[in-house]
């Protein structure tokens, strides 16, 4: 895998908030060679050695990009629902940022089921086939395809496992990452100060739960995407 530079700035994460990491009393040992010092009971993260993990991580991508490889991204709590919408729309991949539901992966022929119905549910209401039903039974259809656009209206594109798969809040997303090591699925996760740097493929160390440090980590892992695909399409 060729190294390239991403242009990520040790001064920019800073001010993200990137190096907080959770309480001294929260945390995982594992994390150690992760952390710089501790500061008013919080401890605080390395961040050359985030910059080098999330390096590793944009190689990865680009790489897999260019070889037209399939992305999904994961992260469904409040601070990171948004920009995982954001990111998956512009790095042009699937994303899951409402609930993870289970079996999602480990499961795909379920999976697969609900997202031809919803396929089909959607084109019943493009073509105003819904409007001609009975209005108890349009009401139930309708609470049916707001409910598969919730949970499923970020993967609606996607017609099969994915090759990589990127996740924001490892305990948050706990499960998800459970299925993606079951099916050898390669995994890049975000993780903080209380979260096990071995579960990964590429663990990068990062704050959790500041929307700007999300933010900054999507952002750089975007544009490598993004590049990856303008390699591809100019060389497939």
């Amino acid at each position: 895998m060729t190294r390239r530079y991403w242009n990520i700035d040790l001064e920019e994460m800073l001010e993200a908030g990137v190096h907080f990491g959770h309480g001294t009393r929260k945390w995982n040992p594992k994390m150690a060679p992760y952390i710089s010092a501790k500061r008013k009971g919080i401890h605080i993260l390395n961040l050359t050695k985030t910059a080098r993990f999330l390096s590793e991580a944009c190689d990865l991508v680009f790489d897999a990009a260019s070889r037209g490889k399939q992305f999904l991204i994961v992260g469904t709590k409040n601070k990171a629902a948004d920009s995982v919408a954001w990111a998956a729309i512009k790095a042009r991949c699937h994303c899951v940022n409402k609930k993870w539901l289970g079996g999602m992966l480990t499961n795909w022929s379920t999976t697969e089921t609900r997202l031809h119905k919803f396929r089909d549910l959607r084109m019943e209401q493009k073509t105003g086939r819904l409007d001609r039903l009975p209005k108890r039974d349009a009401a139930v259809v309708k609470r049916q395809l707001s409910r598969l656009q919730t949970y499923l209206g970020g993967i609606k594109y996607m017609t099969g496992l994915p090759d990589i798969v990127i996740i924001i809040d490892q305990h948050e997303e706990y499960t998800a990452l459970r299925e993606c090591i079951t099916l050898g699925i390669p995994t890049i996760c975000l993780i903080d100060t209380n979260g096990d740097p071995d579960l990964a493929d590429i663990s990068i160390p990062a704050n959790d739960d500041a929307i700007s440090s999300i933010r900054l980590i999507l952002n750089k892992l975007v544009f490598a995407i993004s590049e990856g695909h303008s390699s591809y399409i100019r060389n497939p």
